[in-house]
């Protein structure tokens, strides 16, 4: 099983997310303590009341993750997750392309749907379109990835004989969808390289519009199916592990441990672990505690 750690998130509209730590420097201390990837998410233009009430502020993830590209050599840079119908395809394909190509194929499109209605409101997208338009991306971003030419009419813009270069390093840029629905594992079985289910409360499936997973056993289940449904095709698992976000904390070492051996038992190949708030310092020691002890010790 392999670990991504996130760059940590700030609840709320006061504070500076930056006060965490530079992503550049951050990243390459979890290169060099083992880390496997390196994440950030997107929320571009949040409600005020959504932060207020446990929402977090976000960087660019592109530009962010440009920085920790420029800052390591092998780590690998995940999108945890972008929304892909916020964006005309070809924007997203074009900085995927960009950023996998200058960090030589270390990227990993990580995507959802969204469902922040007043974030569709404010960058003037429909929310009821949100699946079609997110399909759409599917089918035209790795032809964009090719550097070969080609057409795609979508619901809103139609490309005739159109080309993107540079091509992308890897060829296709892997994707994994985020999300617990019966549509979201239909999808990655079908086009996807990686699934990525969402953890959390009952409640956060009702503000997501996603299904809960109520159980350790309801998420292998989940991952058997979708690895019958894909065939011969590999399927990557990443899963999300929150018990560290609270704070700074090295404590219960051992039961970490057993939480992180029954999601490898699951199926699961990737964790996806948020570095807890803190000094920027804090967090540099506190991600290259865990690398230590739970990484490079195994």
């Amino acid at each position: 099983m392999r670990y991504i750690v996130g760059y940590p998130e700030i609840q709320g509209a006061d504070g500076d997310l930056l006060d965490n730590g530079d992503v550049g420097e951050l990243a390459a201390v979890a290169e060099a303590s083992g880390w496997h990837g390196f994440a950030l998410t997107e929320h571009p233009i949040p409600g005020a009341r959504w932060l207020e009430n446990g929402g977090h502020q976000t960087l660019d993830p592109f530009v962010g993750l440009a920085f920790a590209a420029a800052a390591t050599s092998t780590i690998k840079l995940l999108t945890y997750l972008i929304v892909l119908p916020y964006r005309n395809p070809f924007l997203t394909a074009k900085a995927a392309a960009t950023l996998d190509r200058l960090s030589h194929g270390r990227l990993i499109l990580g995507v959802g749907t969204g469902y922040q209605k007043s974030e569709f409101f404010a960058l003037g997208v429909d929310i009821d379109e949100r699946n079609a338009l997110f399909d759409e991306a599917l089918d035209v971003m790795p032809l964009a990835w090719t550097g070969e030419p080609f057409s795609f009419d979508g619901r809103h813009f139609s490309a005739r004989d159109v080309v993107a270069k540079p091509p992308s390093a890897q060829q296709p840029i892997p994707i994994w969808i985020g999300g617990n629905s019966r549509q979201t594992l239909r999808r990655v079985a079908e086009k996807a390289q990686g699934w990525m289910p969402l953890g959390g409360t009952p409640l956060l499936a009702k503000t997501s519009k996603t299904a809960h997973i109520a159980s350790r056993e309801d998420l292998r289940i989940k991952i058997d199916q979708v690895r019958s449904d894909a065939g011969s095709r590999s399927i990557d698992i990443a899963c999300g592990y929150t018990e560290f976000r609270s704070g700074v904390s090295r404590e219960d070492v051992e039961r970490h441990r057993e939480a992180l051996a029954e999601l490898e038992d699951c199926g699961v190949t990737w964790v996806q672990i948020e570095a807890p708030k803190g000094e920027a310092g804090e967090v540099a020691d506190w991600v290259g505690w865990f690398g230590e002890t739970f990484i490079t010790a195994s």
